[in-house]
């Protein structure tokens, strides 16, 4: 199953995104195909505080759009929010110590033990960082 990191979402929200189209293009298409596809719940929520936060959209993102953006996104029939489940803490502990993952980088961490966890076999996601985490697999889907 894929899963969708939080800069996709944010690009396929934000039509102001060099990425828009594209992002927009392929979240469309992983919810209307009739597969499973999968959102880790901690990207909704940061999804919701870079869209919204004013110091990174100018203008940002009106809270009840954002509520309504992901809204439709739980709409999709087949879409399956994850979270920790059993096994998260090993998973994550061995995230941290075998890619020396301090500060801030514990988040994209955390995603990765819980689609590691939920058997995400694909994480779509911009994000160069996370292919320090070896045991998941990563694409950056908008880039040729």
């Amino acid at each position: 199953m894929i899963a969708v990191d939080t800069n996709i979402l944010v690009y396929a929200h934000r039509e102001d995104s060099p990425f828009h189209t594209k992002a927009a293009e392929l979240v469309t298409e992983l919810a209307e195909s009739g597969r499973p596809w999968s959102i880790p719940w901690s990207c909704i929520h940061e999804f919701f505080a870079i869209v919204t936060h004013p110091r990174i959209y100018h203008p940002p993102t009106p809270s009840e759009k954002a509520l309504d953006q992901i809204s439709a996104w739980l709409e999709s029939p087949h879409l399956i929010l994850i979270s920790e489940a059993h096994g998260y803490w090993e998973i994550l502990n061995d995230l941290i110590k075998t890619s020396q993952t301090t500060g801030p980088m514990i988040h994209d961490a955390r995603i990765a033990a819980i689609c590691i966890v939920h058997g995400i076999t694909e994480l779509l996601t911009a994000d160069r960082d996370f292919g320090r985490y070896q045991k998941l697999k990563v694409h950056n889907p908008l880039v040729s």
